[in-house]
């Protein structure tokens, strides 16, 4: 792998935009932060949902907003189809969800440890979510009622930097210099 314009896909599920919003402040972080920037990362955020083919990055962050312990159709759907390309480079899984404090579900999603396993990753993070009554639907508003969910945002953008810095180290170290050119006789 060599460090001149390294291209990282970050992706991810979402139901109502507060995961998507994780993936874009991820990448963000990614481009902006001191390590990134010395690579020259150029990471970009596409919803999941748009199918992106990860074969055209280096490295590539994956995650997924869970309901009911699972993630979403269109993370796990991406897994699947790109396992062979995503099984070659470096993959960070995340997950949104947990709300509260403290975090409620306290549960770790079920997908994250299968995917984590078959895709070889460098390793999953799960961030707390946002839960917002006024983007539910009928049904989800009776569930999280029922449930006695806290109401709020409770992503945590410090978390997201501080993980955004880890992946930028890790690529730095996994990375190659590009080669000195060879001098040309005299």
């Amino acid at each position: 792998m060599t460090t001149a314009g390294l291209r990282v896909l970050v992706t991810a599920a979402s139901r109502h935009g507060s995961t998507h919003e994780i993936a874009a402040a991820l990448a963000r972080d990614l481009n902006g932060c001191a390590t990134g920037r010395t690579l020259g990362l150029v990471a970009s955020a596409v919803p999941a949902e748009n199918r992106p083919d990860p074969s055209m990055y280096q490295a590539v962050a994956l995650g997924s907003a869970v309901y009911a312990g699972r993630w979403l159709e269109a993370a796990r759907d991406l897994a699947t189809a790109h396992l062979a390309a995503l099984r070659d480079r470096p993959v960070w899984l995340f997950s949104s969800g947990p709300i509260g404090a403290p975090p409620f579900p306290p549960d770790e999603p079920h997908d994250a440890g299968t995917f984590a396993t078959m895709l070889d990753a460098v390793g999953h993070r799960v961030f707390p979510g946002r839960l917002d009554k006024g983007l539910l639907a009928f049904g989800e508003r009776a569930m999280v009622t029922a449930m006695r969910a806290p109401v709020g945002d409770f992503r945590d953008w410090e978390l997201v930097r501080s993980w955004a810095e880890e992946i930028a180290a890790t690529l730095a170290d996994r990375t190659t210099p590009l080669a000195a050119p060879e001098p040309q006789g005299t």
